[in-house]
C-alpha cells in the first residue's frame, strides 16, 4: 500500500488494543479499496481522506473495532450499504467484531470506498 501514512503507521505501534488487528485488518482493506484513499491522524485516531474526512476510528472501543463515517448519511443514500448503522441526520457507523466480521464486510466497505472517492471526482 503506497497510501500509507507514516504518522498512521507510528500510532498503531503504540496502539495498544485487544482489537488491534481488525483495525489493521480494516485499515489494509480501507486502503486496499482506492488508490487515491489516504490516511492521517485526526482526533487522535486514524481517518481516512480524499478530499475530505471519510471516516475515522473510535479507538477505545475493546469488543469491536469501529468507523464512523463523517457524512455517512450521504454515503447511505449512494448505495446498498447494510453495515452502516444509525439514524443521525449527518454521521453513520460501521462495527467489527473480529477478523471473520471484516472478511465477510470487506467488499462493502470496498463499495463505500469507491462511492467517496467518484462522487468526490464527480
Amino acid at each position: 500500500m503506497t497510501n500509507r501514512s507514516a504518522e498512521v503507521d507510528a500510532w498503531m505501534a503504540g496502539y495498544e488494543n485487544p482489537q488491534k488487528p481488525v483495525v489493521e485488518a480494516v485499515r489494509a482493506a480501507i486502503l486496499g479499496a482506492d488508490a487515491r484513499m489516504g490516511e492521517s491522524i485526526k482526533w487522535q485516531a486514524p481517518t481516512f481522506v480524499y478530499k475530505g474526512n471519510l471516516a475515522s476510528f473510535f479507538p477505545k472501543a475493546k469488543k469491536h473495532a469501529t468507523l464512523m463515517f463523517h457524512t455517512g448519511a450521504a454515503l447511505a443514500d449512494a448505495g446498498d450499504f447494510p453495515s452502516l448503522e444509525g439514524d443521525g441526520g449527518t454521521s453513520r457507523s460501521m462495527k467489527f467484531t473480529d477478523l471473520s466480521d471484516v472478511k465477510a464486510k470487506t467488499a462493502e466497505l470496498k463499495a463505500i470506498v469507491k462511492a467517496w472517492c467518484d462522487g468526490k471526482d464527480a
